[in-house]
Parts: structure tokens; sequence; C-alpha cells
């Protein structure tokens, strides 16, 4: 009973040894038909850099004023849209009490010195006359005259400016409505009737009342990597990307690459402008933040494999195919375009050749 009872014992621990080599050997194995297989198959790549930045018009105009004073009534509002000639805003004059009088008193002194030397001229051609003065000293004279009209007209025109606002200078005519310069849109207004306003002249920029643009003509205006930019140039297609227009399909062409790079969060960039192509009735609004996708070359139509079942060594690709009797080789391949997901292969494999997927290694 004894014996029998080891006998049980030993072929137990057989069996025991029997498995636990059988589960080595397959733990142990090359796993090769575990791996998936990939087909290579014909499809179409395109090598592609990405730009980041904002819509916006190719022209937009500041409106100023060339008169100071206050805004006093606003004709038009933002995403309004206004033709050349129409009213935007009025700017009422509003001088201090100091500067109206100041300009009043111009005027009485320079009426004085007009009517002093309109007296004088009477008597200058009574000399000239009897010969008692040259030609050449009524001439000064005249000269003085001619100055005296002048600067009278002068603060006149100025005193007219600050009661009224309308004025006519050399011509041009000057009112308080200030009216559009072109067709478009009024993108934004940065007044309020009441708000003071600066004049636009040659020692100040001016108060900026309202935005104009034609929203016709639009730019892409962003930034692309230094790494992409020397594989760019300008007139290539661009596929524009709005985040608030997900099913939007805007095409555009690169118009301007600039010269100088900037700095943007520690990176090299370079800014571009693209020329926004909208023919499908696509409605873009000034300030969409926008991805471009800027076509660098396209291939369509070639063999591709995706790029991870590539392993590149010395300047060289290999993938592992699979052969009849689903065993592996290395086989050396020549490729070719690649948008970093997908490889073109140019030789080395054929439609419908199958490569391994690359082993999924296990972090110890």
């Amino acid at each position: 009973m004894k014996k029998k009872k080891f006998w049980f014992i030993g072929l137990g621990l057989i069996v025991l040894v029997a498995v636990f080599v059988m589960f080595l050997d397959g733990s142990n194995g090359d796993g090769k038909d575990a791996l998936p297989k990939i087909k290579v198959v014909k499809d179409n790549i395109v090598d592609m850099a990405l730009a980041v930045g904002t819509i916006e018009p190719k022209n937009e105009i500041s409106i100023k004023s060339k008169i100071s004073g206050v805004v006093s009534y606003i004709f038009a509002e933002p995403g309004s849209y206004v033709k050349f000639g129409e009213p935007l805003l009025e700017v009422r004059p509003d001088p201090t009490p100091l500067e109206l009088a100041e300009a009043k008193r111009n005027v009485e002194l320079a009426q004085v010195e007009l009517d002093n030397t309109t007296k004088e001229k009477v008597r200058q051609e009574s000399l000239l006359k009897s010969a008692l003065i040259s030609n050449r000293e009524f001439d000064d004279f005249l000269q003085n005259f001619q100055q005296s009209e002048l600067k009278l007209k002068i603060v006149k025109e100025k005193l007219a400016l600050i009661e009224s606002g309308k004025i006519t200078i050399g011509g041009k005519k000057i009112e308080t409505v200030i009216k559009s310069s072109i067709d478009g849109f009024v993108l934004s207004k940065s007044v309020e009737v009441g708000d003071p306003v600066t004049p636009l002249n040659s020692f100040q920029e001016g108060t900026v009342l309202m935005k104009l643009a034609n929203m016709e003509n639009l730019l892409f205006k962003g930034t692309v990597d230094e790494i992409d930019v020397g594989k760019l140039q300008e007139g290539m297609e661009v596929e524009i990307k709005i985040g608030a227009l997900p099913d939007a399909k805007i095409k555009g062409i690169l118009q301007t690459i600039s010269l100088k790079a900037i700095k943007n969060d520690n990176t090299t960039v370079f800014p571009i402008e693209i020329l926004l192509s909208l023919s499908n009735g696509t409605t873009l609004r000034a300030g969409y933040s926008a991805n471009a996708n800027i076509v660098i070359q396209r291939k369509d139509s070639v063999l591709v494999i995706p790029e991870r079942v590539v392993t590149f060594r010395n300047d060289s690709a290999f993938v592992k195919i699979v052969l009849a009797d689903e065993e592996e080789a290395e086989r050396y391949i020549e490729t070719g375009l690649s948008d970093a997901i997908s490889i073109e292969v140019i030789s080395g494999l054929t439609l419908g050749d199958e490569v391994f997927e690359k082993p999924i290694k296990k972090i110890e």
C-alpha cells in the first residue's frame, strides 16, 4: 500500500514537471504568430506644415477725426455694413472758454492790422506815383499787406472751426460728421457719445473712433515653426481649419513668408500670410482662431505602410516581411514621402505584401 502511494505521488510530480516545461517553452517563443500583420496598400500621402494664427481682413481702416471735440452722435454700430460716403459719427467742437476768447481776440487783432495796412497801402500807392519810393520798396510793402490778409483769413477759419466745426480750407470741406471712406463693415467702435476726441495732425496720431474693413478679402495671419519654414514657398496650397467652424472647408494660397523670425514662448517662428478663397458661402469673422495646413508635397495612389513598422538603421529602412510559412525575414526597402504616420514605399515591397508589426516592448 505504501509503494502504491509513492507511485501516485511520483506520477503527479512528473505531470507537474511536464506542464511547467510546456509553459516555459510557450513563454520563451518568439511570438511571431501573435504579432499583427500589415498589408501594403495604395493610398494618398501628403506632407504638411502646420501654422497657427487668426483670420484678419486684408485691409483694415482706422477712422479718425480732423477736429477736436466730443462725440455727439453715432450713426453706425459694430456689425453694420456701410457704403462709401455714409455717415459714421459726429464730433461736436467743444472749446474751452479761454480757447474761444483767444480765437475771437486773434480775429480782432488781425482785422485791426489789416485795416491799418490797407490805409498804408493807399499812401504807398500815392508815393509810388510821385516817384518818392522805388518799385522794390512798394513790392516789399505789398508782400506785408498780403501777409496781413492771409493772417486774417487763417484766424477766421480757426474761429469758425472752433464754433461750428464746419469749414472749407483749400477747397477741401471739413465737417463735424465723419463719413466712411470705403464700402465695408464696422468691425469695432472705440468711443461713445460724450467721449473726448483728439484730432489727427502732424504732431499726434489722434483718437481711433472706429475700425472698418471689407470682409470679402480675408487673410490668415499666423506663424510657422523654423523647422518647416525652409520647405515653404509662396504660392503653395493651404487648407484652413477653424475651431469655431469645424465643418467649414476653406482653401487658401500662401502669399507672404517673413524674412525675419520672432520669438514665441521661447520658440523661433516665422510670420506668414495666407490669402483665403471663400467660394462656398462660408461666413468668416475677424479674429477667428485657425490652423493652416500648408501642403508641402502630395502624392496620390502610391504604395504606403505605417511608418511605425519601419526600422531605420544607418540611413537605410528595413521591415520584417511575412514569408509563406509564417516565418519572418528582414528586407531592405526604399522609402519616399512621409507624413509622420504613413510612409511611401518606392521599392522593396509590392501591393498586397504583408509585413509584421514591431513587437511591443514590455517594461520590466
